[in-house]
This record gives structure tokens, C-alpha cells and sequence, in this order.
């Protein structure tokens, strides 16, 4: 035998595709491809390569330094945007194989899907939307920015060069979304395995954001409502399987569903993070200072930078929370008597 003979190459994971994946699945070889024809890889499918692509990425390692909820929290166990998109890849990717979906597509989108947040978590995001506006700007949404990150922002202006499913299953990973592109709702994801990255987005947050709160002592375990630990579990372990476990057996025929008992304590479990945790004392002392961070450097873009709105937003919105205050103190200190 010779070595080549051994090689598990992109035609012999195509081929593994056509045989094994579901019938809702989308296998590499059907991808609509890329904006920019390229070569194929003789060792990489189509989406194995953009998986690649987003890890070796400014934006992906910039994650570590971004907030996901709080603040520079003084804790090194607190999720980071970066964390946050590793629990999303590695949920979705369980989820995709136990339902045969293609988990090299999954793993890319979940891995690309939060490249544009900005710093400071969400709160960082509604003040740059209002900064965008105000100069001219339709808004600002997270998922359209990663995918603005990937088509045009990495590489210099190149951008990444993703294919079609990926890009469309990064921006279409978010509700709220009523803008269509190429031809699709963003309300309705264009792929199973996008369905599988929105879902697992929500099993992620809404399950580390509690247990980071728990571990802040923002609130205690006691205090969240009865049926929701009875429902989901009691540990963070425990509501992570359950739920993942209740989406692979109530999904069925390409369609991605939880069963009516789980879907009614997840509300609830939002509900409860929103009142509890998102509108904690803690996270809300913290908005003015990240509004004037934001606020000064958009100004400063404008002015000493001679930037257009445009191109202030992007800038902003790809820096890291720690190098957004390092540059605020150089512009505003000068100026505080």
C-alpha cells in the first residue's frame, strides 16, 4: 500500500458525506460556493476550510477580550465572547451528529457567528446601534457585522471568502432579524445546521450566563424558580444535557424543535436572566461608562481619525473591552482636571 493510499482526502469525506448524512443535511459537495471561484483542497472539504479559515482569524482571537455579559469581571473562570463561541461550536456539533447533519457546516457557522460583536457585550452593541443611527446608519446588529467581518473587514479588506451556507448561517444565527438577503428571510435560516447554531446559541448563553451569575453571587440557586431547575436540571451540566437531549429527540424531517415543556422553561429561564441577571445593579452601573467609552471613541474616529460613520462603527466594533479603555484614557485623560 502505498501512503497516499491511506490519506483521508476531501473526495473520500465527500463520499463519507453522500453516505452517512441525513437527507436534511447539506453536504459539502452541493455547497453554492464562494464569491470568488477558488481551487478545491485536496485534503479539506469546502467547509472544513472555512472552519479553518475563522480559527486562524484577527477577529476569532480577538474574542478572548471581548465581554459576554460582565465587565472585566475579576474572576478567570467568567465567560469571554470567546468561550461563549467555543460552548456554541461544541453544543451544535453534538446536536449535529446525533441527527446526522453536517458538522463541519455547523461547527463553522457556530465558530463565525459572534466575529462582529462589539466590546462590552450587548450592552456595548445597543449603544454603538444608537451612535450609527444617529450619523446617518441603518443600525447596527451583531450577526450582520460578523458577516460584514468575513465578507469584507479580515484580510486586510479581502475578507475571508466563506461559502454561501456559512456567511448566510453566521447571519442568520440571531432573532430580530427582519432584512432579507440573496433572496432569503433572515428570520428563517437557509440551512438544518444554521437551525442547529441558532438553537445552540441559546442553550449556551442562557445556561452559562446563570452560571456565571451564580458564580458572581448576583443571585443564588434558591432564588431561580422551582420548575425551571425541576425541568432543565439543577447544575450547569445537568440543564446543558437535558436540553441538548430534548432537541435530538423532538427534532424530526429536518425540523429543529424543542418539546412544549423544555420551550416553556427556556422562556422562563430568559425571562428570569433578564429581570435577575441583564437588569442586575452590577451589569446596569456599568452602562454610562461604556456608553461614554464608546461615545468618545466614535467621536474621536470621526475627528482625529477622519473616519466616516461607517468605517468609526467598524472600528469600534472590533476592538477588544481592554483596548477600547486603554485608548479612552489616552483621549480622554488629557482632558480630566
Amino acid at each position: 500500500m502505498k501512503d497516499s493510499d491511506s490519506v483521508i482526502g476531501r473526495e473520500a469525506w465527500e463520499k463519507h458525506e453522500r453516505e452517512w448524512l441525513s437527507p436534511w443535511a447539506c453536504p459539502s459537495a452541493q455547497s453554492r460556493g464562494r464569491a470568488r471561484e477558488e481551487a478545491l483542497c485536496p485534503l479539506r472539504t469546502a467547509f472544513q476550510r472555512d472552519r479553518d479559515r475563522i480559527i486562524h482569524s484577527k477577529s476569532f482571537r480577538r474574542l478572548k477580550h471581548k465581554t459576554q455579559v460582565l465587565s472585566l469581571p475579576e474572576s478567570d473562570h467568567t465567560r469571554t465572547r470567546l468561550t461563549h463561541t467555543l460552548e456554541v461550536a461544541q453544543i451544535a456539533r453534538t446536536i449535529a451528529r446525533a441527527l446526522r447533519l453536517n458538522e463541519d457546516l455547523t461547527e463553522a457557522i457556530a465558530l463565525g457567528h459572534d466575529l462582529g460583536h462589539t466590546p462590552f457585550g450587548h450592552t456595548g452593541e445597543r449603544v454603538l446601534r444608537k451612535l450609527s443611527v444617529a450619523h446617518g446608519l441603518p443600525g447596527f446588529h451583531h450577526a450582520e457585522q460578523s458577516l460584514r467581518v468575513v465578507d469584507v473587514l479580515e484580510r486586510s479588506g479581502a475578507g475571508l471568502n466563506l461559502t454561501w451556507e456559512v456567511r448566510m448561517g453566521i447571519i442568520q444565527h440571531s432573532k430580530g432579524q427582519v432584512d432579507v438577503r440573496d433572496g432569503f428571510n433572515l428570520e428563517s435560516p437557509s440551512s438544518v445546521e444554521a437551525w442547529v447554531v441558532r438553537v445552540s446559541d441559546s442553550i449556551a448563553y442562557l445556561n452559562h450566563d446563570l452560571d456565571d451569575a451564580l458564580g458572581a453571587g448576583f443571585v443564588a440557586l434558591r432564588d431561580v424558580p422551582a420548575d425551571i431547575l425541576r425541568v432543565l436540571g439543577d447544575t450547569h451540566g445537568s440543564r446543558i444535557d437535558a436540553l441538548v437531549r430534548d432537541v435530538v429527540l423532538h427534532s424530526k424531517e429536518g425540523k429543529i424543535r424543542f418539546s412544549e415543556p423544555f420551550l416553556e422553561q427556556i422562556e422562563n429561564l430568559r425571562n428570569y436572566l433578564y429581570i435577575s441577571v441583564y437588569s442586575h445593579e452590577s451589569v446596569k452601573k456599568e452602562e454610562p461608562k461604556v456608553a461614554r467609552v464608546i461615545e468618545t471613541l466614535f467621536e474621536q474616529a470621526l475627528g482625529e481619525e477622519g473616519l466616516t460613520p461607517r468605517e468609526a462603527s467598524d472600528w469600534i466594533s472590533g476592538m477588544t473591552d481592554r483596548y477600547a479603555i486603554e485608548l479612552f484614557r489616552r483621549v480622554a485623560e488629557p482632558f480630566i482636571t
